[in-house]
């Protein structure tokens, strides 16, 4: 038998309140589906934007304590 053909055989059995639960059941299933898949974090990251100067990564810690001021140069 096919997985059709024994879905089939257990439907027939069924009685109408469980055929009623079961649609529901399949109808979120189907629902949830055919949503758009969430981006994932990386995805989600590529999206960030830094305004900087030029040579922030390569000097952040003067900018964090406060040695160098990120006033002037923005990019």
């Amino acid at each position: 038998m096919t997985t059709k053909e024994l879905i089939q055989t257990e439907l027939d059995r069924m009685s109408g309140e469980e055929l009623e639960e079961l649609f529901a059941v399949i109808r979120r299933y189907l629902q949830s589906k055919h949503q758009a898949p969430h981006p994932s974090l990386m995805a989600q990251l590529r999206t960030i934007s830094i305004e900087a100067p030029e040579d922030f990564a390569a000097h952040h810690d003067r900018y964090v304590t406060g040695e160098q001021r990120a006033d002037q140069n923005l990019r």
